[in-house]
């Protein structure tokens, strides 16, 4: 058994409700912890978004190759995320996650050596620190939180992701000023040193139960899993085109705002920022929303309205006023980054008991997949025709994958705790 109850519930025993309220309430603690992990690694790898165009300048380099950068750093975390899914249950989750925040605290020192080959070498740390993180937490969280609850409590630990990268928005630009961007790392790099360090003191109660779980049964027959379960496969390959559009909007939107629309960097942080507080409520909503509804069609409508938004930040212009154009940021961005939480929750709830890390390894594989190949194809078609047909065409791809999921998820209806392919 993954997570042992109490031999006596005492009143709890014929009250469902309450028992689940109990777990609930001793899942709070690990939620919390895999919340303030996700926002450490989040801030670290949308850092050097923030600053590339003061690193670009410095190192002589074009600011477009953020696009590769970031290639490389989901390159890196999809491959890790499908490797850690056996050590997560051997060593532990919150183990691989202090080894994670290490890896994130090399990697932004290397990078003040303020060299090309030490940034390139930077990013590679970044993306081996973001691997791992999503299959950890749903280790945890699958077995301390109650199946009715995943949709809110994947998507709050998903909540991260924008509230690390609001923090990155706002402290970055702060730090540049005052420090510079090298010393901008290096203030990042000790800040997650210090949080592996303080994860340490709740690792041993968090890791005593996690580990009890049955060995890994091998990645490879997870990813033979997804693919062979119609729903996964559906919302696999659809999570790659959602993270295309994600991620060209998070990793671009300061460059784009600053050259295409004339905009200082500390204006693009902001906006960006409140882009992605904005986005954390939205992602709050999806996920309760999740918990009620099919979330594969829920997860088709977002991206109809990401559609919509798509279009219309590529409509931007550099005379275009600027409250029109923190309007259409801050409303498309917060529905591009709301959709993850509810996709991962509906990956634990269809994984096999005892499976969670290693099914949420090949959906974050996927998706990073997407992080890859998107950015620099994105990059391609902005330095070859325009932002705007770039994000056209993004905007094309997630209409056709959003009508997509939405017809497959009216023609089958999927039962609660359904296993079968």
């Amino acid at each position: 058994m993954i997570m042992s109850e109490p031999e006596a519930r005492g009143p709890e025993e014929h009250d469902p409700n309450a028992f689940e309220n109990t777990l609930m309430h001793r899942a709070v603690v690990p939620v919390a912890t895999m919340l303030a992990i996700q926002v450490m690694i989040s801030l670290s790898v949308l850092s050097l978004s923030v600053m590339m165009p003061a690193v670009a300048a410095d190192l002589s380099i074009d600011p477009k190759l953020v696009g590769v950068f970031t290639a490389i750093i989901y390159g890196v975390a999809a491959v890790t995320a499908l490797a850690a899914a056996e050590p997560i249950v051997r060593l532990g989750a919150v183990r691989i996650c202090q080894a994670a925040l290490l890896m994130a605290a090399i990697g932004l020192a290397v990078n003040a050596w303020a060299a090309v080959a030490a940034t390139v070498i930077a990013v590679i740390f970044l993306g081996a620190a973001q691997g791992p993180i999503n299959p950890a937490s749903a280790h945890v969280l699958a077995q301390r939180v109650p199946r009715e609850w995943f949709g809110t409590v994947f998507s709050l630990k998903q909540t991260g992701v924008p509230i690390g990268f609001a923090l990155a928005g706002l402290i970055f630009p702060f730090l540049l000023e005052l420090l510079g961007w090298r010393g901008a790392s290096l203030v990042a790099a000790a800040v997650a040193v210090l949080a592996a360090l303080i994860v340490e003191l709740l690792r041993s109660s968090l890791d005593a139960v996690v580990t009890a779980g049955r060995p890994s049964v091998g990645i490879w027959r997870s990813i033979r899993f997804v693919f062979a379960h119609r729903a996964l496969r559906v919302l696999g390959l659809s999570a790659i085109v959602y993270v295309v559009a994600q991620h060209t909007f998070t990793f671009y939107l300061v460059t784009y705002l600053y050259e295409h629309c004339g905009l200082s960097i500390a204006r693009a942080g902001f906006l960006l920022s409140l882009s992605q507080i904005v986005g954390t409520a939205v992602r709050l909503l999806s996920g309760g929303m999740g918990d009620r509804v099919p979330r594969m069609q829920l997860l088709g409508w977002t991206g109809i309205a990401m559609t919509a938004g798509c279009i219309a930040i590529g409509l931007l212009e550099a005379d275009t006023p600027f409250w029109l154009i923190g309007l259409v940021v801050v409303g498309y961005g917060s529905v591009v980054i709301s959709w993850n939480g509810t996709s991962q929750a509906e990956f634990a709830h269809l994984a096999p008991p005892g499976e969670a890390a290693a099914v949420a390894a090949v959906q974050t594989a996927l998706a990073f997949s997407g992080a890859v190949i998107g950015p620099p194809i994105f990059a391609a078609i902005a330095s070859l025709a325009s932002y705007r047909m770039a994000f056209f065409a993004v905007a094309g791809c997630v209409f056709v994958t959003a009508v997509w999921q939405i017809a497959a998820s009216r023609r089958a209806v999927i039962p609660s705790g359904a296993r079968d392919l």
